[in-house]
């Protein structure tokens, strides 16, 4: 009798841990809550409403995502380690610079990927998979068209981020992402010159073109240009005319931008 109620005691005791475990939301919405924060604030990198150089205001996040100080440096913590983020001591965070050096480093890489991205396109994605390519090209060239370059910019991104995705490849995303993660502020928020968005612009006729007939070679070599020819030089542009300003603000001679 008494293992009998030892063995039913003991079930209603893993049954009742069980029902607690199951209904307690505290994990869950500790994760949806970091995940949140990362999000947003890789996103607002991303678009330019955070740009390299910018020191970090915990207030000010903290009062835009409605959260405290302590997810909030959790999460500058996670994107710190992804490189996007710089924790200075006694300075708090800024948004990561990227250096010509790891220009030399970085785009040579996302090259390749890129290049092998447009082959696999090429051999195994679907049709519907290149109208929605196409669709994307189009809507850049209508931005291109209306001087929109916000807008140009964005499709820009979610063009070659599209592609890679349909390639099929998840290691190949992966590895993609993860170096774009280091370099979206200077391909896909900076500012272009009128000669350089031009170059941009023909680049992508091309690649269009290349990938409407699914010519995997021609494909990829156009795309390995575009990320060498004027995607480094974008970049390039980019870091000098961010060294510039910085250089004007330390004199007193030009406003920081807030």
């Amino acid at each position: 009798m008494l293992l009998g109620a030892q063995v039913r005691y003991e079930t209603a005791w893993h049954r009742d841990l069980l029902t607690i475990a199951m209904t307690q939301p505290t994990t869950l919405i500790r994760t949806n809550l970091h995940d949140m924060l990362v999000a947003g604030i890789r996103e607002m990198v991303i678009t330019g409403v955070l740009r390299p150089g910018d020191k970090i205001s915990e207030q000010a996040l903290c009062q835009r995502f409605g959260v405290s100080r302590t997810p909030l440096r959790e999460a500058l913590k996670v994107l710190a380690s992804e490189g996007m983020l710089q924790l200075l001591p006694r300075r708090g965070a800024i948004v990561a610079n990227v250096s010509p050096e790891e220009i030399d480093e970085l785009f040579p890489v996302m090259a390749v990927l890129e290049a092998l991205a447009g082959e696999l396109v090429c051999k195994h994605a679907s049709d519907e998979d290149l109208a929605r390519l196409g669709a994307i090209h189009d809507h850049m060239m209508r931005a291109h068209a209306g001087k929109d370059e916000p807008t140009y910019l964005q499709a820009n991104r979610s063009f070659h981020e599209t592609l890679v995705s349909v390639a099929g490849n998840a290691t190949l995303t992966a590895s993609y992402m993860q170096i774009l993660t280091r370099t979206r502020a200077f391909r896909f928020v900076a500012r272009k010159s009128p000669e350089n968005w031009q170059a941009a612009v023909r680049d992508h006729h091309e690649i269009m073109d290349a990938l409407k007939v699914r010519n995997a070679a021609r494909l990829s070599r156009l795309l390995r240009r575009h990320v060498m020819g004027v995607t480094v030089k974008i970049a390039r542009d980019a870091i000098t005319e961010a060294a510039d300003e910085n250089a004007f603000i330390e004199a007193g001679e030009l406003p920081k931008s807030a």
